[in-house]
């Protein structure tokens, strides 16, 4: 694996599960000073709806690099390698294009904008809460480009759907 989606994997796996596990915590704090202290946390719920977006885009971060995002298999069955090499590579130029353009792009305009707008409890610039919009775009671009790397030095392979189940069936009997 190439060391740069290596580590890549691992800093986004640590932040996208340190949001998960700081909204499991903070949601268990708001329902103690809910119900049993009778004395509700409003930063707890703001903080865990910013933290939900955090965790959304840095884990679509880890799909892009797993090439794990939604395709129709139904033309890549059909087709054969040159045009399904043609294909992957157009989908991740594609992905790196919408990367670029909206969440780049868009997520520097939103940023700037909301920087002027404080936050309801906490107190913060929301903008700063924006900011995973470039910061996930610039991930996706280094992953697509790092996708469409590896699809051109045949590093990761393009089998169509129909031969990942053959291969799966066979290797269910051998085992």
């Amino acid at each position: 694996m190439n060391p740069l989606r290596k580590f890549l994997n691992q800093i986004l796996n640590v932040l996208a599960g340190g949001s998960f596990l700081a909204m499991v915590l903070l949601t268990c704090w708001q329902v103690l000073t809910r119900y049993v202290l009778k004395n509700p946390s409003s930063w707890s719920e703001e903080l865990v709806s910013y933290l939900f977006a955090w965790m959304a885009l840095f884990g679509s971060s880890l799909v892009v690099g797993e090439r794990g995002h939604m395709n129709i298999p139904l033309l890549m069955d059909r087709i054969n390698h040159k045009g399904k090499k043609f294909l992957a590579i157009f989908s991740e130029i594609i992905a790196c294009l919408f990367a670029g353009v909206i969440l780049v792009f868009g997520g520097i305009q939103i940023t700037d904008l909301a920087m002027g707008q404080m936050t309801s409890s906490l107190g913060i610039a929301i903008g700063f809460f924006y900011l995973v919009l470039p910061v996930s775009g610039i991930l996706n671009i280094i992953y697509t480009i790092l996708n469409i790397v590896e699809i051109i030095t045949g590093k990761i392979e393009l089998e169509s759907v129909n031969e990942m189940v053959q291969a799966a069936e066979k290797a269910g009997k051998e085992a």
